[in-house]
């Protein structure tokens, strides 16, 4: 399992070039010969310490060409995920974002983070901004990443003075970061599936808490045994579910509070471990004190300090439109680097990938059963990533990098397209009424009410195909035929499209709702219904086909209690009718012609997102089996989706 968490993380590439051009993709036409010692034959490597300005040491390893005729630039990763392999005569099969870096040549490191592997001092997950920083003791990643910089210009031999950096998700963020108070030398940044905010992104999504990282949350905190030797797989207690059915799983296991039981262990084999008074459940401990956004969660957010983006660092953000652990992290760097940084070079890439694709080479793009077309992640890699860092790190370094603002996938029509904003200009709001027998209108028709029953003991599944796994990526383009056949699930619905609808941008659902009880889930699904002539693609799972398929586009949850408020929750009054606004992440994806648009609405996504009481309770961590009561529930036909429409 752990090893299958550390490929999620970290880059793969496999063996194949593919040609392609901006709007249209075509197959692979050359295999590239890479062998398994390129990294070895044609680099030198080298571990040091790099002490930062408090003295503790981060551990770096450094990969250099052999080929010492000329300077040149360093591209770095920070990251809590091992730089290894470590010790002399090991080396990474791949090194640096991609394989044309990686051949041209720059000089690639790796470094463990603070309290990470074989680095000193303490960890802390996503690690709070320090701004006017006054003394030694005054230090954060940013911080870190400043030390680390000047030492490497100043040590490493060959290097031209620039330096760039790049991650994908947690090591994403750490690119981020970067950019905050950056080192002079730091000319080009490159997050990419970038965590923003733990309240928002990964563990929890508007409040929400996501089951689908409870076995993992050892990952994401546990400290360094004694504080003096490295977290090896020994030391990663992922809880053993003893099932491959997760809903029926955390259906018998009740209330959250019950999984306590999974972290009240201590072996001979496997001891508590012990850093500055911490164990490695503390994170679960984290989550379950500080349920609503305080300080500690507002304190770890990154997105509300890119004020500080230093103007000479150029940034491109990278995301995938369906990203099922970060999507709001890419999306919210980019818009805020952009609105506080005017001045800035900053700009976007999304294309039609899940969490981390873009860095593999596997020619035919598919997310779950979708199948988005050949050779796009390669395209990025050479015509968009490689050009960015080496305009930035080997070129003349303007903001003339002669790539667009935005160079955005059209997931429905499968092209690329490149824009001189975000959203596009020419994008209109557009909205549209959950109106009676299952229609979505242009028009309000009434204010009647849609009714509908939530029981706790027969959630909404996220799918219908769920695994033990870690977190499900494939439900963000699965079909939700399966939905929209519950009795506990809304349907709204389109006819048959006359003429291509393009959603470019944010979509707001503002939703009239009433419950009989004092808590409620909301979760809202935007659905591309293909039409019956719609041809099977090979990917398909064999008890699908793609007649009829409804793609979810886009799909996000808020939990009730937070609708006015993320830091200060409050029940609903018992079927008293209540506004409640949720936004949608951007798409890019064209309704094309022939196609309807359909929207979903349900209170329940099981085992995606814990299970809500639908009693209102302090602290859901800590609800009992009792506060947990079937509710019926009722939606207004006021009730308004409001897209982002590309004329």
């Amino acid at each position: 399992m752990l090893k299958f968490i550390f490929q999620f993380f970290i880059f793969c590439f496999a063996m194949v070039l593919v040609a392609t051009s901006c709007g249209k993709t075509t197959k692979v036409v050359e295999e590239e010969k890479i062998t398994n010692t390129y990294v070895s034959d044609n680099y030198t490597k080298q571990e040091v310490t790099i002490a930062m300005r408090d003295g503790i040491k981060l551990h770096t390893v450094i990969y250099s060409p052999k080929d010492t005729s000329k300077k040149y630039p360093i591209l770095m990763q920070r990251t809590p995920y091992s730089s290894g392999p470590y010790g002399a005569g090991e080396f990474k099969e791949k090194i640096g974002p991609n394989i044309h870096l990686m051949k041209e040549g720059n000089i690639i490191v790796y470094q463990d983070v603070r309290g990470r592997w074989l680095s000193e001092g303490h960890y802390e997950n996503m690690r709070a901004y320090v701004p006017n920083k006054t003394s030694e003791k005054d230090i954060d990643e940013s911080s870190d990443t400043y030390d680390t910089i000047e030492w490497l210009v100043n040590n490493v031999k060959n290097n031209n003075g620039n330096v760039g950096i790049w991650g994908i998700s947690y090591p994403g963020f750490y690119s981020t970061y970067a950019t905050v108070d950056a080192h002079p030398a730091l000319k080009a940044a490159s997050p990419q599936a970038s965590i923003g905010d733990f309240f928002f992104d990964d563990f929890h999504h508007n409040g929400a808490y996501l089951l689908s990282y409870f076995r993992v949350i050892s990952l994401f905190g546990t400290p360094r045994p004694n504080n003096d030797r490295p977290i090896d797989t020994a030391w990663y207690d992922l809880p053993d579910l003893r099932t491959a059915d997760q809903y029926q799983f955390f259906l018998d296991a009740g209330p959250l509070k019950n999984l306590n039981t999974f972290f009240e262990y201590e072996t001979k084999d496997a001891p508590r471990l012990a850093v500055d008074g911490m164990t490695d459940d503390y994170f679960w401990n984290e989550l379950k004190e500080h349920p609503n956004y305080d300080e500690l969660w507002q304190s770890r957010g990154l997105i509300q300090h890119l004020k500080n983006v230093k103007s000479h660092v150029a940034t491109m953000v990278v995301g995938g439109w369906f990203d099922a652990e970060d999507l709001y992290g890419p999306l919210e760097t980019y818009k805020n680097i952009e609105k506080y940084n005017a001045g800035n070079y900053n700009t976007m890439v999304f294309g039609p990938w899940d969490h981390g694709r873009w860095s593999k080479r596997d020619g035919r793009t598919v997310v779950g059963n979708y199948y988005f077309g050949d050779g796009v992640s390669e395209f990025f890699q050479e015509h968009i990533e490689t050009k960015f860092f080496n305009h930035f790190l080997k070129g003349k370094g303007d903001h003339n990098s002669g790539l667009p603002e935005a160079y955005v996938f059209d997931s429905g029509r499968k092209e690329w397209k490149q824009y001189d904003s975000w959203p596009p200009e020419g994008v209109e709001k557009y909205k549209m009424f959950l109106s009676e027998n299952q229609e979505l209108t242009t028009e309000l028709k009434s204010n009647a009410r849609i009714e509908f029953v939530s029981d706790v003991k027969k959630p909404v599944p996220y799918s219908e195909d769920i695994k033990t796994v870690f977190t499900p990526r494939k439900y963000m383009t699965d079909d939700q035929r399966f939905a929209a056949r519950r009795a506990d699930v809304l349907v709204f619905e389109t006819g048959v499209m006359e003429e291509d609808f393009t959603l470019a941008g944010d979509i707001l659902a503002k939703l009239k709702v009433a419950t009989t009880g004092t808590a409620a889930d909301w979760i809202v699904k935007v659905i591309d219904v293909h039409p019956a002539n719609t041809e099977t693609n090979e990917e398909m799972q064999g008890h699908l086909k793609m007649s009829n398929y409804h793609l979810m586009v886009r799909s996000e949850v808020l939990r009730g209690r937070f609708r006015n408020s993320f830091s200060d929750p409050e029940p609903f009054v018992p079927n008293e009718k209540t506004d409640v606004t949720i936004k949608l992440q951007d798409v890019f994806h064209t309704i094309k012609k022939g196609h309807k648009l359909q929207v979903q609405v349900q209170s329940t996504w099981f085992p995606l997102i814990d299970l809500n009481p639908q009693t209102y309770v302090a602290n859901i961590f800590k609800a009992d089996e009792e506060d947990f009561k079937t509710q019926k529930h009722t939606v207004y036909t006021d009730s308004s989706i409001e897209f982002s429409v590309l004329e």
